[in-house]
């Protein structure tokens, strides 16, 4: 299928004559070329126009312009000088001009090279033969013999071979036909990204009895298109036509094919439509084996004032579940009068199974929460010297559950709706921040922990004041904040129902620290060293918080982030009260040149001078016992690139009190050069989780080493093998939960991925899928696309081949009617 190469490659074809010879500046070149002569010296410039004077002795060159600017088209081009040089010139003024023996004609940023070049004033004619080379704009065109109405672009050029540096393609057709200015016929055409010198015949190449292109209507049509691979004929259109350059167009995109357990074999053709320039349509009729026909389609709008995407996927009889099954997601953003903005997003599918079936289906982080979201929002600005950012808004936000017997989930709180107000401004060096809420908060109507989660309504008020001093070298941030809410009566416990349902908690906090740096060198290397001691003093005092609701409270990740915080929660139902200091260190080699982090290297501890009561459970549930450790768990953190090619982090929670590591993250990656990467990574959660990770993306086979860039499609296809891949084994469990295992084939001018991955669904079910994909480079992609799956799951992956040009929307071809 025609990719943006591939189209920009044929579309190049007629424009040899973009900048042609004018006869105004001919008839200037004939007048300054007088009678027939030889030129005395080879390289002899004989030029028309405003460049005669440069032209009438040998001794001066052409010199590269240092000027950065973009080449005059269209009438401006013709008035550009002409520059001749040639061993031999003659002319007959008003006639012929006719020069021989390595013959060079520029004009602006066309370069014509050829043994004879003339060019007949009365009839308009220029004639090139004999080796005859054409170099524009990154594009090179050879062949035996050129002829050109110059002012008519009317003429042809036979048996040209093209070749695109960029895009380190091209390929040969028996003629080009140029028609008018702005239409061509090229007969018998081929393009190809391999090798082209006749020795061997390229591993693929796409061939057209015949081409037509039509600059007007930017469309292109090709009768009797044939792509080969391997000699092997693997699609055939009689007619097909396809946009040129990056225009969108209507067409076939190519086919989608993938493998799993679960479903059998797939085989999708989407279909592009081009509704309008801001509207856009793809439907991909595709064929499962086991389950039946289905259709995905999604449509695309983009007006003045909104804009979305909605996608629907259908499968009407699903033969393994005996049902009609479907998915939807629709996502939407709009503005209204009044400075109001709004957005939607809902994702809604047919059944609890949907997730294990189609694990590309979700679009969403949580493929087993799917959301539906509203928003209604009006920001604005308060005030001219102290100067304040509000956000008034209402929400509205839902889920659907995807339940499963053997692992059911708990859904969290719905909102419905959300009203709230927050401000947001700086005054005479001071801070401050307000946010109001009201939410009326239910449960799912599946939701498995109904029992004891009652619905309700909070109304919060979010308020802090800062006063932020900054100096060179240090700071201190005092703050003080208030956290308070009230419930509905019916969100309290039935035997709690006459508890204080108003609550409000103050908390004040000073933040401070310094930064201090010194000039060194170590590891052969200049760097500058930081010493950055840190302290965050806490007082919030305790207020009995257990017999009111939870909504949205749940204990933050303990981590170096979350230790520098004033709660303990997340949320706003559960406020930790707090008498503590945390203190912390950190140190970094930078490297003065780059500014590089070499070396970081940290610590920080947390200690609480009086017990805290308000603290979470070991799920992280609120209203777990009191904390009474004075110390908490030691955080360590240290991260590296001092070896070379090395990358090496560590992150320890150390336990005091058991006097050894409750989670650890250890991870180590090697990558000495391109396309050459392997990591392990080790995370241990004592009691919970115990977890190995491997990555790679290595080359396993490498007959000779290829460089990345235009010259090796000149030398042959002769590739490599690499392997990729990620498995993530539990060693609490003694099994591989997810893993990821392909390989990759680079001959050069094409690609050849197979790529298989298993998700785990559940402690005994999987889905595993089968990604195959063949990548004609400089033409298009054809197959499943597994590219996804290795950048998300391959730290330092890297494509074999970057597409200089980039994907396109309109990617494709249809039948021409």
């Amino acid at each position: 299928m025609p990719s943006p190469a591939f189209r920009a490659a044929l579309s190049r074809l007629p424009a040899l004559p973009a900048a042609p010879l004018a006869p105004a500046a001919l008839a200037a070149l004939l007048w300054v070329a007088g009678p027939p002569s030889r030129a005395d010296d080879a390289t002899a410039p004989a030029a028309a126009g405003p460049a005669a004077s440069a032209a009438t002795t040998g001794s001066q060159a052409l010199e590269p312009s240092r000027r950065i600017a973009p080449l005059p088209r269209g009438d401006a081009a013709r008035r550009l000088p002409i520059v001749l040089r040639a061993r031999e010139i003659r002319s007959q003024p008003d006639l012929e001009t006719v020069a021989e023996g390595e013959v060079e004609f520029r004009r602006g940023g066309l370069v014509i090279r050829a043994d004879r070049l003339s060019y007949d004033s009365p009839s308009d004619l220029a004639s090139a033969r004999g080796g005859v080379d054409i170099q524009r704009e990154g594009q090179r065109y050879r062949g035996p013999e050129l002829q050109l109405r110059v002012q008519r672009f009317e003429g042809f050029f036979l048996e040209p071979e093209f070749e695109f540096l960029e895009l380190g393609a091209g390929g040969r057709a028996d003629r080009i036909d140029f028609l008018d200015s702005s239409r061509s016929r090229a007969t018998n055409a081929s393009y190809t990204s391999c090798r082209r010198d006749g020795t061997i015949d390229p591993d693929w190449v796409l061939s057209a009895r015949s081409v037509q292109l039509d600059l007007e209507t930017n469309t292109g049509v090709a009768e009797g298109a044939v792509l080969r691979f391997l000699g092997l004929p693997i699609i055939a259109l009689p007619t097909l036509s396809f946009p040129l350059g990056d225009t969108r167009k209507s067409g076939w995109l190519p086919p989608s094919v993938g493998i799993d357990n679960r479903s059998g074999v797939e085989v999708s053709v989407p279909y592009y439509w081009n509704i309008a320039p801001n509207r856009d349509a793809t439907l991909a009729p595709r064929i499962i084996t086991r389950r039946g026909l289905g259709l995905d389609g999604e449509f695309r709008y983009l007006e003045p004032t909104l804009g979305g995407t909605l996608q629907v996927e259908a499968l009407p009889d699903d033969r393994v579940a005996r049902r009609s099954r479907h998915a939807l997601s629709w996502t939407h953003e709009g503005r209204l009068p009044a400075g109001l903005g709004y957005r939607a997003e809902l994702l809604r599918v047919s059944d609890d199974d949907w997730w294990k079936d189609f694990p590309d289906g979700a679009r969403s982080l949580t493929p087993r929460l799917l959301a539906q979201r509203l928003a209604l929002e009006r920001p604005f600005t308060l005030g001219a010297g102290a100067r304040v950012e509000g956000l008034a808004y209402a929400r509205a936000q839902q889920w659907q559950v995807l339940q499963a017997a053997e692992a059911p989930i708990a859904s969290p709180y719905q909102r419905s709706p959300q009203l709230g107000l927050t401000l947001r401004g700086a005054a005479a060096g001071w801070q401050f921040g307000v946010e109001g809420e009201y939410n009326r908060f239910t449960l799912p109507d599946r939701d498995v922990s109904r029992d004891g989660r009652p619905d309700g309504e909070r109304v919060h008020l979010l308020a802090s004041l800062a006063r932020p001093l900054r100096e060179a070298g240090w700071w201190l941030v005092p703050r003080l904040s208030v956290n308070a809410a009230s419930y509905s009566r019916d969100a309290l416990q039935r035997d709690n129902a006459t508890a204080e349902r108003t609550r409000v908690i103050p908390s004040f906090s000073i933040d401070t620290g310094l930064e201090l740096e010194r000039d060194t060198e170590a590891f052969g290397r200049a760097l500058r060293q930081t010493l950055e001691p840190r302290l965050l003093y806490v007082s919030t005092p305790y207020r009995e918080q257990s017999h009111l609701p939870n909504f949205d409270a749940a204990a933050k990740d303990f981590n170096f982030v979350s230790i520098y915080s004033d709660n303990a929660f997340s949320g706003v139902d559960r406020v930790a009260d707090a008498h503590q200091l945390t203190a912390g260190l950190t140190t970094r080699l930078v490297d003065r040149a780059s500014g590089a982090e070499a070396l970081r290297l940290g610590l920080v501890q947390r200690y609480l001078f009086r017990p805290q009561r308000v603290a979470p459970q070991a799920d992280g549930s609120p209203d777990g016992e009191p904390l009474t450790q004075r110390l908490s768990d030691a955080l360590l953190l240290g991260s590296t690139s001092v070896l070379p090619g090395w990358t090496l982090d560590a992150a320890v929670q150390y336990s005091p009190d058991i006097q050894r590591s409750v989670r650890s993250i250890v991870s180590a990656r090697y990558s000495p050069g391109p396309y050459r990467t392997v990591g392990a990574t080790y995370r241990l959660a004592r009691g919970l989780s115990e977890q190995l990770e491997l990555g790679w993306q290595w080359p396993i086979v490498e007959r000779r080493a290829l460089e990345r860039d235009e010259s090796h499609l000149r030398r042959g296809c002769d590739g490599s093998w690499y392997t990729v891949g990620r498995v993530n084994y539990s060693l609490k469990d003694s099994r591989i939960t997810d893993s990821v295992l392909g390989f990759e084939y680079d001959a050069g001018c094409w690609i050849g991925r197979v790529v298989a991955e298993r998700l785990s669904t559940g402690r005994r079910e999987a889905t595993t899928r089968l990604l195959l994909q063949l990548e004609l480079v400089g033409l298009s992609r054809i197959g499943s696309n597994p590219l996804r799956v290795l950048r998300d799951n391959i730290p330092g992956y890297r494509l074999l081949r970057e597409d200089p040009r980039g994907p396109s929307a309109g990617d494709g071809l249809i039948e021409a009617p």
